[in-house]
């Protein structure tokens, strides 16, 4: 019994902390919310144009604002009550979201207006990430933050998995606005949580300026910097190799590696093409996900998340690989779901890397800078599986990207001798309003 403790999903954060069962219940009903609002968007657009160019553009008005906005606007979430700022970015996304319903409910909006309220909510989700981002160590003691992070990943598949779904069966019956209204709503959620937590002032990453010194000021307005604050983000990352080989870990499994824009190629080349085997491509990888993150325990309670995040990297690579050689339709979904439990693991490890080796004053823009990663990682790495594959074959393009990043993971590891030995990380930082040692409530 107690070996299977140790096995599966780590749920003591949410028993030891009610500040992060509240976040973590409340992100994961405005998650659910956003993936409604997806498959509405999508279908509205599509409804009105019939063209694919259109429905590609939801998506490149979902990335813009955040590479745009995403590190200006870590370097506010770092000179400002976190707090605050998540409050607005999200009620910001509220009322983009409410608007939508309006329009879906009262009079449509051409394809134009629908995709720039969808990019108006994006620059919203700017400002609220890295704020997010930034209250985990606030929440949780260092040595509970990866099962933290492994229970917000179980949303998150939750959210991805059942959203479209629900989307669907709502549009049908409620229409486009009624996805819309119950993403609206579902921000009340977060924004409950959000409320409930105290100011979320960061600690400054420097030293103290003269404004700070004995009898001034205790409490100063930071003064308005933002090139020089995203340049000391920019610094810290380039100067602190644990944080560096994170990202760059990521860089190395989306960007040489994502499979998602073969798997209809491959399909047609290998397995006859069928659209029930193309539908389960992902969801063995989404299947697979789920169970790593069901038996996150095995990993989350392991010192060496360096490692541990190395290994998982890796891993969806070799996986992946092997994938483009496969003939059989059964072998190929267990080597997608062996590669999908990979991702959970390098997701939750390297998150857990991110967040120990990263001062409270800084958390704001390595947030960003991780936002910016994730969201441009993937579609990068989808281009040029894309690209590959035209030249070459759909084997040949996994084959390739799949070798590539066992090799980038390799030469990260080897050039990076602190994810093998790791320094003692930062702690989560006390804010001015808590006694040092203890996580919120």
């Amino acid at each position: 019994m107690a070996l299977t403790r140790h096995l599966v999903l780590d749920v003591s954060p949410l028993r030891g902390s009610s500040a992060f069962r509240r976040w973590w219940l409340g992100t994961a009903v405005s998650g659910l919310g956003g993936q409604l609002a997806v498959v509405a968007v999508v279908f509205q657009v599509w409804e009105g144009t019939g063209s694919t160019v259109w429905t590609g553009t939801v998506g490149l008005a979902q990335a813009v604002p955040l590479l745009a906005f995403g590190l200006f606007a870590g370097a506010l979430v770092d000179r400002s009550d976190r707090r605050t700022v998540y409050l607005l970015a999200t009620a910001g996304q509220a009322g983009c979201a409410l608007l939508l319903a309006l329009q879906a409910a009262l009079r449509p909006l051409p394809p134009a207006g629908v995709v720039a309220l969808v990019a108006g909510q994006s620059a919203c989700a700017a400002f609220a990430g890295p704020a997010a981002r930034a209250f985990l160590p606030r929440l949780l003691p260092p040595e509970r933050l990866a099962a933290g992070l492994a229970l917000q990943r179980v949303a998150f598949q939750g959210s991805m998995l059942l959203g479209p779904a629900l989307g669907g069966l709502l549009i049908a019956s409620a229409g486009v606005g009624g996805c819309h209204l119950l993403d609206a709503l579902s921000f009340a959620a977060a924004l409950y949580a959000a409320l409930r937590l105290p100011r979320l002032r960061p600690t400054p990453a420097t030293a103290p300026t003269p404004a700070t010194a004995p009898g001034a000021n205790p409490d100063p307005a930071p003064a308005a910097r933002p090139l020089r604050d995203v340049r000391e983000g920019l610094a810290f990352l380039a100067r602190t190799p644990a944080v560096r080989a994170a990202l760059l870990a990521d860089l190395a499994t989306t960007v040489l590696s994502m499979p998602i824009s073969l798997f209809p190629l491959v399909n047609a080349e290998r397995f006859g093409g069928g659209p029930r085997t193309l539908g389960l491509f992902l969801t063995a990888i989404a299947a697979g996900g789920l169970l790593a993150s069901a038996l996150s325990g095995t990993f989350t309670r392991r010192p060496n998340q360096p490692l541990v995040m190395l290994c998982a990297a890796a891993t969806w690579g070799g996986a992946l690989a092997l994938f483009g050689l496969a003939s059989g339709g059964w072998l190929g979904l267990a080597l997608l779901a062996v590669a999908g439990a990979a991702d959970t693991v390098s997701v939750v490890a390297r998150g857990t890397v991110v967040q120990l080796h990263t001062p409270d004053g800084l958390l704001g823009r390595v947030g960003a800078a991780e936002q910016i990663v994730g969201t441009a990682g993937p579609d990068l790495g989808n281009l040029r599986g894309g690209l590959v594959a035209a030249a070459t074959s759909g084997t040949t393009a996994l084959v390739s990207g799949g070798l590539l990043c066992v090799a980038a993971v390799a030469v990260i590891g080897a050039g990076t001798p602190a994810l093998r030995r790791p320094r003692s990380p930062h702690r989560a930082t006390r804010s001015p309003d808590r006694p040092a040692g203890r996580p919120f409530a």
